[in-house]
This record gives C-alpha cells, structure tokens and sequence, in this order.
C-alpha cells in the first residue's frame, strides 16, 4: 500500500499531501509507470479520510496526466518517474583469467575464416540433418512424457536418467567392453565430459600423451588446464608405438588421450594389433588412457576394432568418453563416460557441483528412442548414404588434387597431406575467395606443425558441391605449387 508510509498534518489539506505522497513514490521509483494505485474507497478507509479528499487528489493528477483511470480496472500511474542508477566501468578484459583467454584465444569459430551464404563448405563434421528419422524422434519425445509426463521438468540426478545409463551400458558391452566394477555418467557431450575427466584428475604442468594430430578441441581443453601436450605421431595403422614408448619413458605422462576410431582429423584407425601393443605399453608403465570413441558406427574401409576399453578387460585403467553426436542429434548434446566405479562417484559430484545435471527431457527423449530401434534403422540408411559421399570425395580428389597422401577410413571427413611443404593456409585464402573453405590442418597439430595438411568435412555437402568444390582446391594447388 502506497499510503502506508504517509503521515497526514492538520495544516495541509489532505487532498493536496496524497497528490504530493504520489508524486514522491514515483520521483523515489517506488510507483513505477503501470502501477495500481489503491481505489479511491481503500485509500479513504485505510488513512480513515474522507473518500472526496481521495477523489480530488485523483483528479488532479489525472488532469496532469500523471495518473489515468480506466473503467472497471483501476487507477495506473501513467510516467515514469526518476530511476537513479550507480553507473560506472569495469576493465573485464583484465578480470578474465588464463582459463578464459586460452579458451577465447583458440576459438577457432571465432579465429577461422567463416561460412558466407552460398559457399562450399568443407569446414563441419556433423551429420547431413535431413537424414534424422523425425518422426521416430517425436513419438520417442511423447513416449517419454508419456511415462514420465512432469517429472521431466523437475530437478534430475547428476549422474543420468537410468534407463538410458542402462542403455549405455549394454551397448558398451556390445562393444566387447567389461563393466565389471565399472559405472557411467551422462554429460553434456564430449567437450563436458573431457573437462570434467581433467580437471578432476590433472593438475598444471602434467604431461598428456596424444596423437599428432589430434581433435582441436581437445587440445585447446588440455592447453585451457595448462597440461603439456606431448603428441606422438601417427602412421597409416596408428599412433607409432616406438615414439610412444620414447615419450612414456621421458616425460612419465599422467595420461594417454587416444582416438583410436577414425581418428580426428585423420580419420585412421589404429589397427587390432597396435592397439594391443599400445594397451600393452600402457599396462606396463602404468599409464591411463582416456579413450575418445569418436565416430565408431562409420566404417567404410576397415573392419570393427575393438575400444581399447574392450582390450583392459576387467582392469580399470581405461577411462571411455562416449557419444552419438558426430551421427545423431548433435544439438542434444549427450555422452557419457565409462569408468571405475569409484571414479564415476567422484566425477558425479563434479558434474552436480557444475551444471546439476543434464536435461531429463533431452535424455528421455533420447532413451525412447534408441530403445524403439530406429537408431539402428537410422544407422543403416546412413552408412550406405555417407559410404557413396566418402567414395565421391576420394575420387574427386584423385581426379583433382596432387597430393602427398590422403587419410580416412570412417566418419565424416578425409584428412590431406600437400606435397612440397605447400601452406593450406594459402590454398584456403585464395579458395575463400572462390567460395569454398575447409579446415586448415595446423589447428590439429601442438607445435606448429600440419601447415601442409588440411581436413575435408563432407556429411552435409551435396554431391555436386563435392565435385565442384574439391575441384576448386585443385586449382588453388596448381596456381601455388
């Protein structure tokens, strides 16, 4: 109540200290422009004044504009009074910390070329959207709210929604993976899941062994924790197991981070027997791996390889980030990581200590639907459907681009080595200006290095685009060299 502040002198009339009460209320901001002024009855009832002393205050500010009365509603304040405000300028860019300026710094969506309207772009990795069975996901989304109907607007657990833990879980095991002794946590994708693995168990200055190259995104992540990346190179079977050893021995690395499935960029696959020489080297020198199950359901020119988590059996040394998002619904962003009981209980508290938990509704949805089968049904239409696409991209860049060697047996992109030291970055400008853009190769690489590589995305390029577009590189090539 606006008056319940007022105090009323015998020397003023009373209609002239409530007009003055008002305009008070709304020069302090109290009264704001919308606000409901008390009727003329509850006023006079409430300062136990004449209701006419009310009435001629009222009018008065009407006839001012400064109050308006609408039939059957009310009295509203019709201006706006007097906001005070503390105005004053903070230096933010000194505030942000190494963490921020590391991750600003490499983010390659704001430091890379971008995409123009009609471009060809061989820039993403993500899957071709018209390919999503939609209506399999809508009945999934009803199924859910179905059986679960409010609770899926509620607080969740950290740790997941269980049927789809549950449903992790025996895939993993399809996969050849124990879980003995092992649990899972849902996250909000790779990138969640990664940051959360390092900065539970990793402090600054330790080593991390990688492949050279390796996913951009995990470098900047692992840069984002000042650790020291250590990346070991790779051959036409996988990461070279002698250099590994050399590093192991030098650098006593807290962990391997391997992406033994259609590496990225690359797109290699580290072969059965180098992953059980790795595993082996791993085992005896006590290493842990992280492994990154990046795109496993598109193979094209390998036959399945067991995760590395299959190959530690029973063992705990292996710990396993998942996620369908390279082939399906990136934009629900979820993954999950597989790992030690007791580690899981740890990275369960982070992950509520962050973000509370990831959507129900989203994980829900998403149980309902691998549960009905239509993932599987999905998988089948676009493995063919991205097999032609790959098959497409390397015969145009047999046709069209010298090359020194070109990578990739699964997923959604080839990787290319130029001959003669020729710089991508170069063949980049002068393609942009043509309207195509890809991924430079340097992003990939710790130490400089890549500058004569680059990484072609093709899940969501048409088949013409495909041509015309690896042609155009070809050009660009020929004017460098």
């Amino acid at each position: 109540m606006i008056f319940s502040t007022l105090e009323l002198n015998k020397n003023e009339p009373i209609y002239t200290q409530l007009e003055r009460h008002i305009l008070e209320g709304i020069r302090k901001g109290e009264l704001t422009k919308g606000s409901k002024l008390p009727s003329t009855r509850e006023a006079s009832k409430f300062l136990n004044v004449s209701r006419n002393s009310v009435i001629a205050a009222y009018e008065e500010l009407e006839g001012r504009a400064v109050i308006t009365t609408k039939r059957g509603k009310g009295t509203f304040v019709s201006i706006d009074g007097h906001k005070e405000s503390f105005d004053y300028d903070i230096d933010w860019n000194k505030k942000v910390n190494f963490y921020g300026n590391t991750l600003r710094n490499l983010d390659i969506i704001k430091s890379e070329l971008s995409y123009e309207k009609g471009m060809i772009s061989f820039k993403s990795i993500a899957p071709e959207e018209d390919l999503f069975n939609v209506d399999d996901f809508k009945r999934a989304l009803l199924d859910a709210w179905n059986f679960e109907q409010e609770n899926l607007l509620n607080y969740g657990y950290a740790k997941g929604y269980k049927p789809l833990i549950d449903y992790f879980t025996h895939y993993m095991e399809s996969k050849g993976v124990s879980t003995y002794n092992k649990d899972i946590l849902i996250t909000n994708g790779f990138t969640e899941a990664f940051d959360i693995i390092l900065s539970s168990l990793t402090k600054e200055g330790d080593v991390i062994l990688c492949e050279e190259p390796t996913h951009n995104t995990a470098l900047k992540i692992m840069k984002s924790h000042k650790l020291k990346i250590v990346q070991i190179p790779m051959d036409k079977d996988g990461i070279k197991l002698k250099e590994l050893e050399e590093a192991i021995k030098k650098y006593s690395p807290s962990f391997g981070y391997f992406i033994p499935s259609y590496n990225n960029p690359t797109g290699i696959v580290t072969k059965g027997e180098r992953r059980k020489e790795l595993m082996r080297l791993c085992r005896e020198y006590k290493v842990p791996i992280i492994e990154d199950g990046f795109n496993e359901e598109l193979l094209y020119s390998s036959s399945p390889a067991k995760p590395l988590a299959a190959l530690g059996g029973e063992g705990n040394g292996v710990i396993y980030i998942g996620s369908l998002s390279k082939i399906l619904f990136p934009g629900l962003r979820i993954g999950w990581i597989l790992g030690d009981l007791n580690l899981i209980d740890t990275l369960e508290s982070v992950k509520r200590g962050r973000t509370i938990h990831s959507s129900f509704l989203d994980q829900s949805a998403f149980y309902y639907y691998l549960k009905s089968g239509a993932f599987n049904r999905y998988l089948r239409n676009v493995r063919k459907f991205y097999k032609d696409k790959y098959n497409l991209v390397m015969e145009s860049i047999e046709k069209y681009i010298d090359y020194d060697y070109v990578t990739g047996e699964g997923g959604l992109h080839v990787f290319i080595k130029l001959k003669n030291s020729l710089d991508a970055r170069k063949l980049l400008d002068i393609c942009y200006k043509r309207g195509v853009i890809f991924m430079s190769g340097d992003i990939f690489f710790e130490n400089g290095q890549g500058k004569d590589s680059l990484r072609i995305g093709f899940g969501r390029v048409k088949d013409e685009d495909i041509v015309k577009g690896i042609k155009i590189i070809g050009e660009g090539i020929r004017e460098l060299s």
